[in-house]
């Protein structure tokens, strides 16, 4: 697992051994940014790293000229490759680590008046977050009007077509990966 494009590009990141986390591919991951990139600018973008795991996405949207990520992540185990993940990339300056639920972790943000630009999600496949974490992006104003939710999930989950005002707008599948997008109504 590396880093694609950007500032840190080709720089390998940990992940823990065993099946713990279920880091987005190097191919998977490449057609998501090749996707974002088209349609949205990293420069200046303020990104929520939602189930972060080792930090791939985030750390991918930071190289790549985001302004700052927040990586929200659960799991103590995963927490210590995240943090030298974000170390060794150099970006620590730019990026924050919440270590609790994602629900909650949105709670908070929503009471610290924090707005997002690009939100990537990439749950526990098997996870009831599929539905909770976009209810919850939406109903306490978390994403900027032009703001792009994606989730990554088994190629047999298909999300809703939309969740409260947030519109999915494309889907793409790359083997057992489908990637999810959605916007804003109106945006």
């Amino acid at each position: 697992m590396r880093v694609i494009a950007g500032t840190c590009r080709g720089m390998r990141l940990m992940a823990p051994p065993g099946n713990s986390t279920r880091p987005t591919s190097d191919r998977v991951k490449e057609a998501l940014f090749n996707i974002i990139s088209s349609g949205f600018s990293f420069d200046d973008a303020r990104v929520l790293d939602i189930c972060a795991g080792t930090g791939s996405l985030g750390i991918e949207a930071l190289s790549r000229g985001a302004a700052s990520c927040s990586f929200v992540e659960n799991d103590r185990k995963v927490l210590a490759f995240l943090e030298k993940n974000i170390s060794d990339s150099r970006i620590n300056n730019r990026s924050e680590i919440f270590a609790m639920d994602a629900v909650k972790a949105l709670s908070l943000f929503a009471r610290s008046g924090r707005k997002y630009d690009i939100v990537l999600f990439d749950p526990p496949y098997d996870s009831g977050l599929y539905i909770s974490v976009p209810d919850a992006l939406c109903s306490l104003g978390l994403l900027n009007s032009t703001a792009l939710f994606v989730a990554e999930s088994s190629v047999r989950k298909v999300l809703p077509a939309a969740f409260g005002l947030l519109i999915k707008s494309d889907r793409r599948v790359y083997g057992d990966t489908a990637l999810e997008f959605f916007t804003l109504e109106g945006s």
